[in-house]
């Protein structure tokens, strides 16, 4: 076993084994038609990590309102969440053997942080219709149009009280756009369909007077709003030419509080055909993010708890001095997907991880079924020290060693 992990010791991070790129072809030169540009030339890459990821435009684009989810979103597992899973979720409508991604194009940070802002309560609309009928330099009919477009209630944070906060919370936290586009047979790319993810709060926090309150959104509430907020970006979003006619899936996320060691999840989708500008049903989406050990976790799956739980009474046996293992499991109707465990350690050289992770190695061989991926993350001082990872079915984990 010693053996197997010198080996593939290195000096480099190693693509994980699964996510190997599998080469079809030669890169492709084409055209990126853009109704608003010159045609540009665009590489269609031919490396795909899986059979399951996207192949991107080259050179990549950074999405129109780069920037604008970091400030939106408070807990930084959220965004990754967010990312991932609207992609993941867009498979079901934009399949990656056909089509390619590229980040959102047509939403701009101007655009969002219109729509993400609080609408103005009536004595604040009041006041900036009369800097505009003033000709106010600093204040335009434009940018008073900008105001009208927020999507939350309205609130003057200015002078808001804790009840005007309780009864105006505001849901609504990002919104974000993924593009799909194929290649045509003049050897262009064109979009032909988005997908839309609407970030919602569940714990709505504010300060009054230096004090700071939570206040927890019930979940039907936050989905009334989320779903009558999507119809409003929809409309929007078709009087955008690029998209006015292409297929669109809009799905709901719950985002978790800024201190939730776990992300949240994606709770609806619904998608939209071509030609059409409002929303039907919606679909109920069961996935969700689970801490282990946690009373969440004790209660709905407990065999994974009790699981978890004896891999850090193993880990202790080795290492009596470590803090615990930290576990996240991801679960599709209440089926684990993944399961991602963490354990931060102290340790005094190079050849204490080795030994470490040879051990550990050990334990994911003869403890863990194969059903699920399964990740362990060995860290010391927040730096990764080494990972051993297991896609679902695969006979062996790859273990990797990083070099100080």
């Amino acid at each position: 076993m010693f053996k197997k992990i010198a080996m593939i010791l290195t000096g480099t991070v190693l693509i994980l084994a699964g996510c190997t790129p599998s080469i079809n072809n030669d890169d492709e030169v084409v055209q990126n038609e853009d109704n608003n540009e010159q045609q540009q030339n665009s590489i269609v890459s031919s490396h795909q990590l899986s059979d399951e990821d996207y192949r991107t435009i080259l050179p990549y684009r950074p999405s129109a309102s780069r920037g604008v989810i970091t400030n939106q979103m408070g807990n930084r597992v959220d965004i990754d969440e967010m990312e991932t899973g609207l992609r993941r979720l867009s498979k079901d409508y934009f399949d990656p053997e056909k089509y390619f991604f590229e980040e959102g194009q047509y939403l701009t940070s101007d655009m969002l942080y219109n729509w993400l802002d609080t609408y103005p309560t009536d004595e604040q609309l009041k006041n900036l219709e009369e800097r505009v009928q003033n000709e106010d330099d600093q204040f335009s009919e434009a940018d008073l149009n900008g105001r009208k477009q927020a999507l939350n209630p309205p609130l003057n944070e200015e002078n808001a009280t804790k009840e005007d906060y309780e009864n105006n919370p505001k849901y609504l936290t990002h919104i974000l756009e993924q593009n799909f586009l194929k290649k045509n047979d003049d050897n262009t790319v064109q979009l032909v369909g988005a997908s839309l993810g609407i970030a919602l709060k569940s714990v709505y926090s504010y300060e009054v007077d230096g004090n700071t309150y939570h206040k927890e959104i019930p979940k039907a509430e936050m989905m009334e709003k989320g779903k009558e907020i999507a119809q409003t970006v929809l409309e929007r979003v078709r009087n955008i030419d690029e998209m006015s006619n292409i297929p669109i899936m809009i799905a709901l996320y719950k985002e978790e509080a800024q201190s939730s060691p776990v992300p949240g999840n994606f709770v609806a989708k619904t998608s939209v055909d071509a030609d059409q500008a409002s929303i039907g049903e919606w679909e109920t989406v069961n996935e969700e993010n689970v801490l282990f050990p946690s009373e969440e976790g004790e209660e709905k799956y407990a065999d994974t708890q009790k699981l978890v739980q004896n891999f850090g009474t193993r880990i202790e046996e080795y290492f009596p001095d470590y803090v615990g293992v930290i576990g996240e499991g991801f679960y599709i109707d209440e089926e684990l997907q993944q399961l991602t465990l963490e354990i931060p350690l102290e340790f005094n050289g190079k050849g204490e991880v080795i030994g470490f992770t040879q051990y550990t190695y050990g334990l994911v061989e003869e403890m863990f079924q194969d059903y699920y991926d399964l990740e362990v993350k060995i860290k010391s001082n927040q730096k990764m020290e080494s990972l051993i990872y297991r896609n679902a079915g695969d006979d062996e984990a790859t273990v990797h060693v990083y070099d100080s």
